[in-house]
């Protein structure tokens, strides 16, 4: 997973995109990770604005990460863990990236805005925005 998600890194962000060396934005990074490690996607999500669900205080992402991915219990972080973010206080969670080193350093693979995809330090500030954690399922053959 981690391969995969550091082999999209210099991708230019997308809003909606989700194609490696084109353009993505957070949630086409674990679509695209999951056409190349998974396999064909389970759902093609919807048009989504850039505030996606929060006017109506939806959490249309996590509930469709509950429906595909496998959710993670405990304190220990896996690389390859795909992350959900409440970017603040009160607002629905609505960003995304994919664990990479979870040792003495740890950090993530995500796109957003003005950077595309990335790798940046799993900061204490990024750490206590995480609300979820998933694993991708199985392979499928």
């Amino acid at each position: 997973m981690v391969a995969a998600a550091r082999g999209w890194i210099g991708t230019p962000y997308l809003h909606q995109g989700s194609l490696r060396g084109t353009g993505c934005d957070c949630l086409g990074l674990v679509r695209g990770v999951w056409r190349e490690i998974v396999g064909p996607e389970p759902e093609r999500p919807p048009a989504y604005s850039r505030d996606w669900s929060e006017p109506q205080g939806e959490e249309r992402l996590w509930a469709a990460a509950v429906r595909h991915l496998v959710p993670r219990t405990g304190a220990n972080l896996c690389p390859g863990d795909v992350l959900l973010f409440r970017m603040r206080e009160g607002g629905v969670a609505k960003h995304l990236g994919i664990a990479g080193a979870t040792d003495r350093g740890p950090s993530f693979i995500h796109a957003y805005s003005g950077h595309g995809v990335t790798e940046s330090a799993l900061t204490r500030p990024w750490r206590r925005r995480v609300v979820a954690r998933f694993a991708f399922p199985d392979r499928r053959d």
